[in-house]
């Protein structure tokens, strides 16, 4: 029964769509006042796409296996909670999830817009209406999450069981409102193109859209890099696998719009920038959706294995990219102030700078990401990109893109002379110094390492400074940035610091190094609701002679039977210690892997004060308005 209401509320939903394009050009042609009409049917459209989502959770909930979705994606033994989280865990929901995101947002664009001219805001609901129009279609005729099976199983089989955990349930909901958020960047900004409306007002107005899907980008990452740690075993955060990658590029260039977005702001200048940023994070969000769903990268985060999808996604995308091109191209039109009035010692200049940096950067994973997938398809050769590509290729380019990040925020807007040159050069002598001292007795790349860790101690000491000047006026732009230097430095200890041994051990044996010694002490066995526990308890004693006790799991799961390694991880401020252990088959022994990762917490946090610097400006801007 929810399953049959959620499908019929889809197909109203769809139908609302075109009451509101014809209502929207009817408007647009007769009247000089925005007709509140369309903000009715834009939240009746959004409330159908509301019943119909919950119509699928609802037949999550109750195990109905008449639904092939649920089948296919859950099992009665599951625990509620991820009974629930398996409504989006799977290619379907997480499809009807994006088009719910699409409602919602275009639905409080118009409540939040209300200052703005008729046109505009009506333009930016018909080039959103195409989208969702497009993503209707989809749903319906290719992904349906509302297809039916009879005879009805009695069981279904399960879902992937390293997806059963809570950061990954929590996970996709916030990446989708940070990717479907730049659909209403980009309707915008086609809306404000075509009404050759890019100015300082929209560009405040259009600000805090972008912080709204920055954060939520950034917090997805984050929760899903957080789980790639703990849930995967391999003891990172960040294995620049295909999917990783989606997710980075269209937050690489959504940093680099708001950074646009700010001279803009300021100045009526780099308006060519903004409106191609906005058309490529919507179009790279749009990637990614393309290359997860269409089978063609192979990671434990792809959904669907179904080349007809992404057929489908990738002529729809082309459409849209040619739209794009078209307003772009006939209806843009460049100010008088342009990039040739910027003078190359001020704020401006050192934004529009990084911006090429950033630009570079999304490139070199661009390339690395697509490489493989063109040169399959023209040789049948399947080769891997992995950190050393990029690695060669990011790192060199990082050190003036963290010296540049330093100065600018120094510098005056338009045209400026460079104040505490004294400080900065001290600073950049004792930035020196001190990574000089950090890494000189360490078995590793001294030159390449010493310049890194400078411009990132240059970066921290920089920021850090300007807290305890008690100006409040850049306090966003310094969390953010005081975060940023403190993410790169996290990193490079992390990986400069980082201890691993692997090794099999029997119940009883002890290993022993110079640093430590493990005791495999015993395993302990464990039922629970829907998977079998083995528990194996180690005591790792250290030099000092502290010991600390280490619990690393395996999970056999009924259904599906899979099993899982869960890794047990003690954290602290300065680092965390992390184990994994695994069967060696057809032996007695267990395969041991127990890592010392330095600084990860550090990692987590600094992501967070980047996401808190964003989130003061966001409500500043909400304030000012």
């Amino acid at each position: 029964m929810a399953s049959l209401i959620g499908y019929y509320s889809l197909i109203f939903g769809f139908c609302f769509s075109f009451l509101i394009i014809f209502f929207s050009i009817k408007n647009f042609r007769d009247s000089n006042f925005f007709d509140s009409k369309l903000i009715s049917l834009s939240f009746l459209q959004f409330f159908f796409v509301t019943i119909s989502f919950l119509g699928l959770i609802i037949s999550f909930v109750n195990s109905d296996f008449s639904n092939e979705t649920v089948f296919n994606h859950s099992h009665t033994t599951k625990p509620l909670f991820y009974k629930i989280s398996g409504t989006w865990g799977n290619h379907e929901g997480s499809l009807l999830l994006w088009l719910l995101v699409l409602t919602l947002f275009i639905f409080l664009f118009l409540l939040r817009s209300k200052n703005q001219t008729k046109q505009y805001r009506i333009l930016t609901l018909l080039f959103q209406q195409i989208i969702i129009i497009g993503f209707f279609i989809f749903v319906i005729k290719t992904s349906s999450p509302f297809n039916f099976i009879f005879p009805i199983p009695n069981e279904g089989l399960g879902l992937n069981p390293i997806l059963q955990d809570p950061a990954l349930a929590i996970h996709p909901p916030i990446l989708y409102l940070g990717y479907v958020g730049s659909s209403i960047i980009f309707s915008s900004t086609l809306a404000a193109t075509s009404l050759n409306y890019i100015s300082r007002e929209w560009a405040h107005h259009i600000k805090q859209w972008v912080l709204i899907s920055w954060v939520f980008l950034t917090i997805g990452i984050l929760l899903g890099s957080i789980w790639a740690y703990y849930e995967l075993g391999w003891g990172g955060f960040w294995f620049w696998d295909p999917v990783e990658n989606v997710s980075l590029m269209p937050w690489l260039a959504l940093t680099t719009l708001f950074h646009c977005i700010l001279v803009l702001e300021k100045r009526l200048i780099l308006t060519s920038w903004v409106v191609v940023l906005s058309i490529a994070t919507f179009t790279l969000s749009m990637c990614g959706t393309f290359l997860v769903r269409s089978g063609i990268l192979n990671s434990v985060h792809t959904f669907a294995n179904d080349p007809e999808r992404g057929l489908f996604i990738l002529i729809f995308l082309f459409c849209l990219i040619f739209l794009s091109i078209f307003i772009f191209f006939f209806f843009h039109k460049v100010k008088t102030k342009n990039i040739n009035s910027i003078f190359w010692f001020s704020k401006d200049a050192s934004i529009l700078i990084n911006n090429w940096f950033m630009m570079y950067f999304l490139s070199v994973i661009l390339i690395g990401t697509t490489y493989p997938i063109f040169l399959e398809v023209i040789t049948s050769q399947k080769i891997s990109v992995g950190p050393p590509f990029y690695n060669k290729l990011i790192v060199p380019f990082l050190i003036p893109f963290l010296l540049i990040m330093t100065i600018g925020p120094k510098l005056k807007w338009i045209k400026s002379d460079l104040k505490d040159k004294s400080y900065l050069i001290l600073s950049l002598i004792f930035s020196l110094i001190f990574s000089i001292l950090i890494i000189k007795n360490l078995n590793t790349s001294f030159l390449a390492n010493t310049i890194l860790i400078t411009s990132a101690f240059y970066l921290f000491f920089s920021t850090l400074r300007e807290f305890f000047k008690k100006r409040l006026l850049n306090l966003s732009q310094n969390i953010a940035h005081f975060g940023f230097s403190l993410l790169i430095l996290s990193i490079l200890f992390n990986n400069i610091f980082s201890t691993e041994i692997i090794t099999n051990m029997k119940i009883g044996e002890t290993f022993e190094n110079k640093n430590f010694k493990i005791n495999f002490v015993r395993v302990e066995k464990k039922d629970e609701q829907n998977f079998k526990s083995i528990i194996g308890k180690f005591n790792i004693e250290n030099s000092n002679g502290n010991i600390e006790i280490l619990r690393p799991e395996l999970r056999i799961y009924n259904q599906p039977n899979i099993m899982t390694s869960e890794a047990d991880i003690k954290t602290n401020l300065l680092n965390d210690q992390f184990m994994t252990m695994n069967l060696v088959q057809n032996q007695d022994y267990f395969n041991i892997r127990y890592q010392i990762k330095p600084f990860m917490v550090w990692i987590w946090l600094s992501v967070l004060l980047i996401t808190f610097g964003a989130l003061i400006t966001l409500f500043r801007s909400k304030y000012e308005n």
